[in-house]
């Protein structure tokens, strides 16, 4: 993550500069689009001093990144973040900075999972990142529109960025949220005059585990519990659109 986030994507909504860009992925192009699908994974709430916002997390399509963004919420991590970046008419971004500007130390980045077939359309949810387009930390966003130029084969990188979730409910809390007067902050742009802060983000429900697969012998194999990794100091290099700031 940056200390100056401004997701990679707003270049593409609000005619900011261009971020230096990865090579793109070798044949990069876009899933035939479908049907939204459910969220299948757990369901997380994140209570905002403006109210609370439910979002289903897709465990299937998006395994790493929904996984990611689970192990935050029960560490705690994201208590005392706020939603440091507004832009109305295309998205809210929070998960990494407190109410000083200040970015938290993370853990290690998660591969970008873009090519899931999931688009950011309006109440979807998607990792932050820099213009490497796997440096998604703990940074996400909420789109208040269709934003599709930021979809896998669309977006001008190519790699796109990867949704992971759902609003479920609070939609109108995101919209609330967007609307907030906005101002800069020493190199951070589109920063709510009065902090919105995530008070608290919590685990609402989530689904059994998947039992384990069964070896040759008919015995399940033991499965390895997943562990956040260790925090790293954040980069100090920013990205002018949804990026990791």
């Amino acid at each position: 993550m940056l200390t100056a986030s401004a997701l990679a994507l707003a270049v593409l909504a609000v005619q900011a500069t261009a971020p230096a860009t990865s090579q793109a992925p070798a044949a990069a192009q876009a899933p035939a689009p479908e049907a939204k699908p459910t969220p299948d994974g757990a369901v997380i709430a994140l209570d905002t001093t403006m109210g609370t916002i439910e979002i289903g997390l897709y465990r299937t399509k998006a395994p790493a990144s929904s996984r990611n963004v689970l192990n935050y919420v029960k560490s705690g991590f994201y208590n005392g973040t706020t939603f440091h970046r507004v832009i109305p008419g295309f998205m809210i971004q929070g998960g990494g900075m407190d109410a000083k500007m200040v970015e938290k130390p993370t853990g290690g980045p998660v591969r970008n999972e873009a090519k899931n077939g999931l688009s950011n359309t309006r109440g979807s949810v998607a990792l932050a990142r820099t213009s490497d387009p796997h440096s998604a930390t703990s940074q996400f966003f909420i789109n208040v529109r269709d934003n599709m130029k930021l979809d896998f084969g669309i977006s001008p990188d190519g790699w796109g960025y990867a949704v992971f979730g759902e609003v479920l409910s609070g939609m109108d809390v995101v919209d609330a949220i967007v609307a907030v007067p906005s101002t800069s902050v020493g190199p951070h742009q589109n920063v709510p005059i009065k902090p919105v802060v995530i008070t608290r983000a919590r685990v609402v429900s989530e689904p059994a585990p998947a039992p384990p697969a069964a070896t040759k012998t008919g015995a399940p194999a033991a499965g390895k519990a997943s562990a956040r990794p260790p925090a790293t100091t954040p980069k100090a290099k920013a990205s002018p659109s949804p990026s990791q700031k």
